[in-house]
């Protein structure tokens, strides 16, 4: 970890550029129609881009036309994209050659922003409950926030209200992509596993956009110490002066660590001055297992404890007390699609867990099942990924596995090789509509009574389903209407 004066960030640079100026706005969703009134109520001259958005300026095969394009930078001051382009898109590999600026929602909120302190987090799994638990934790300790960023609300919309003391943001690594001068007050990487392989083109790629959630730090830099490739990235990282790499762990903190002691959630990090003399024999009680125990249908699984300590790390950061801890853990609810519980029947529970869209996500969830006696359903679109890692670690929880989805090859064939013995479904997916109630139903004939149907799917949805919440309804719809 290299300490540097860190990254100039004042919102002056971002008025020159943009007050008066043509922006070219890449993406018309929640993020891109954000961008767009930021900038008109700044008199910018915009030009808007979406290959769908029927309002769009430029739509269609346009969006993409080399002569179009041409047409769109020429005099064009600044570029702002949507988190779902890709750098090779047309447009943005013209934008680069020509010289003009690619920025992301992010940075551009960044560069306007009215004063509160940013608290970042990323990760491969785990944001939007980290990001969620922090901003409950914040409430508790009586700060005026929001959860923001990727988990729903754009960032520049929240950046840019003086009535925030301090912002929660869940940052992807599409959109960190794209931002350069962003120097959050603390930062966490919560954990890096291959992932969105296609959009970044390798793992070191995808690790270098996460980390740079750390990219001038000014307290704090969170990481994983049970994932070294976290630390690495903190070593890498130019940080502000001072600026501190704490970890969170499963175990007992060493020095400079949050972590559990028996059923106790402790802080060694920030439960001392750094000038105390028995600052490396004391430690603070930031709360206990049982703050937790409304996470799971068995208490906190290990992989939502590890959020709520990257959390409780990020909290302290901006000098949070201990009690605020504790009490916003207390009344943190997840949102839907999280390891719910939707219902037990014949004794066997039914988990929403449709967020787990990719292999390590999936595995955090068949961890918290007992060995043998998860029904795993599975299957979606494998955005390039390969399931042979999470089937050879995990095949000892496994009663059966149901696989759904257009294309099932990537997990039947990681089950083959690696868990033969294990039942196997496959769900024709030639009826959509009904699919995940036949999946359910299989499920249903393969479970018995302690077992877990997991729908865990290791995959994106939108092969059959437009998002994971709308799978995640299907699954909860089709299992309340079991028999």
């Amino acid at each position: 970890m290299t300490q540097d004066a860190g990254p100039s960030a004042g919102a002056g640079g971002a008025v020159d550029l943009v007050d008066g100026r043509r922006v070219v706005v890449a993406g018309l969703g929640v993020t891109g129609r954000a961008v767009v009134s930021a900038l008109q109520g700044r008199a910018a001259s915009v030009t808007t881009v979406d290959a769908r958005a029927v309002d769009a300026d430029v739509r269609g095969a346009d969006a993409s036309d080399p002569q179009v394009v041409a047409r769109l930078l020429t005099g064009a001051d600044l570029v702002v994209v949507s988190p779902g382009w890709p750098p090779t898109a047309p447009l943005l590999s013209a934008a680069r050659a020509a010289g003009v600026p690619v920025w992301s929602e992010v940075e551009l909120a960044w560069r306007l922003r009215a004063g509160a302190p940013w608290l970042a987090v990323t990760g491969t799994n785990g944001k939007t409950t980290t990001v969620q638990m922090l901003a409950s934790i914040l409430t508790a300790a009586g700060l005026r926030t929001a959860a923001v960023g990727n988990v729903g609300t754009p960032v520049l919309q929240a950046a840019q209200d003086p009535g925030l003391d301090v912002l929660a943001v869940e940052l992807s690594s599409f959109q960190l992509h794209h931002t350069s001068s962003m120097a959050v007050e603390a930062g966490a990487v919560l954990n890096v596993a291959a992932d969105h392989l296609d959009w970044h083109g390798s793992l070191d790629a995808y690790a270098a956009a996460k980390g740079r959630v750390y990219a001038g730090a000014q307290v704090a830099c969170v990481y994983n110490v049970a994932d070294p490739r976290t630390e690495q990235l903190v070593r890498d990282a130019d940080v502000a002066e001072g600026a501190r790499a704490v970890g969170f762990t499963l175990g007992a903190p060493g020095p400079g660590q949050l972590g559990v002691v028996e059923d106790v959630l402790v802080d060694r990090a920030f439960h001392a001055p750094a000038d105390a003399r028995d600052r490396l024999r004391t430690a603070a009680e930031l709360g206990t297992l049982a703050d937790l125990a409304h996470l799971g249908p068995d208490g906190a699984p290990p992989h939502v404890v590890a959020d709520a300590l990257a959390a409780a790390a990020l909290a302290r950061a901006h000098g949070v007390e201990a009690r605020a801890v504790r009490d916003g853990l207390r009344a943190f609810r997840p949102d839907a699609h999280r390891a719910a519980v939707v219902r037990t029947l014949d004794g066997v529970a039914y988990v929403d867990d449709s967020k787990a869209t990719n292999a390590h996500a999936a595995a955090a969830a068949l961890a918290a099942c007992a060995p043998g006696t998860a029904v795993w359903i599975a299957g979606g679109m494998a955005k390039g990924a390969s399931f042979d890692d999470l089937v050879s670690s995990r095949a000892d929880r496994l009663r059966a596995a149901v696989v759904l989805g257009t294309d099932p090859a990537p997990w039947t064939d990681a089950l083959a090789r690696h868990a033969p013995e294990v039942p196997l479904v496959v769900v024709d997916p030639g009826d959509t509509g009904t699919v995940m109630h036949r999946a359910v139903s299989a499920a249903r004939e393969l479970a018995v009574r302690g077992d877990t149907v997991l729908l865990a799917p290791a995959g994106a949805s939108m092969d059959q389903f437009s998002s994971y919440a709308e799978r995640g309804d299907a699954f909860t719809a089709a299992v309340r209407d079991l028999a």
